[in-house]
């Protein structure tokens, strides 16, 4: 899989690097002379150029790319190199980085992203997710849908404990997606017992989600 990344920060080296090591083709923009650092991500491609420009893109052959990323500190570039790929060069997959939680609402499909990925959210997410129980956590939002990515630890006093995953009836536009117990990731399936102290991922409807967290807490 070829990715492009704007953005050849900490933040762009640091996914670049992951995904090389898993395999994938991957590209570095930045306009910025001093993030252009081949030594430290060796086995990408770099390229020096303006990633907001039409012509560095062209340069870019962003139409041979399945996903762009856009990682930038700046919201209003990755929101232009968001719509640039997918209006201009029909990437079938744009993430963008959210810098600032108050523009997080702009990252939506009417600016080509897909995935937006807002670290703040994500950091606070991360630790309700430690501490609640029965409280349902969004971790993240895809923008196509108007879907999130939900989680929610099951209570030892919830009815569903006990409960086959087949025989919930669970809300419509919403998926149970991954049930993680002692360590260990389940695929689940309808036979599947649900059990107290499970964490339970949803990929769900955002006006679902009230009635999702009601569901789940009995």
């Amino acid at each position: 899989m070829r990715v492009a990344i704007a953005g050849a920060g900490a933040v762009g080296r640091s996914i670049a690097g992951e995904l090389l090591e898993n395999g994938h083709e991957v590209l570095l923009i930045d306009k910025n002379p001093n993030s252009i650092s081949v030594e430290r991500v060796p086995l990408a491609e770099w390229l020096l150029a303006d990633a907001c420009e039409i012509t560095s893109l062209d340069e870019a052959a962003l139409q041979r790319c399945h996903v762009v990323i856009a990682a930038t500190g700046d919201d209003k570039v990755n929101l232009v190199v968001s719509l640039l790929a997918k209006t201009e060069y029909g990437v079938p997959r744009v993430v963008a980085r959210v810098n600032n939680p108050k523009n997080e609402w702009l990252y939506n499909e009417s600016w080509g992203v897909d995935v937006a990925v807002s670290t703040p959210r994500l950091m606070s997410a991360l630790v309700e997710e430690a501490v609640s129980v029965g409280d349902l956590v969004r971790l993240m939002r895809f923008s196509q849908g108007n879907a999130n990515l939900v989680e929610l630890t099951l209570a030892a006093d919830t009815d569903l404990v006990g409960t086959r995953v087949g025989d919930v009836a669970w809300p419509v536009d919403t998926a149970l997606v991954t049930i993680i117990r002692e360590g260990r990731v389940l695929v689940p399936g309808g036979s599947d017992t649900l059990e107290a102290g499970d964490e339970l991922l949803f990929v769900a409807a955002q006006e679902r989600e009230e009635e999702l967290e009601t569901l789940l807490a009995g």
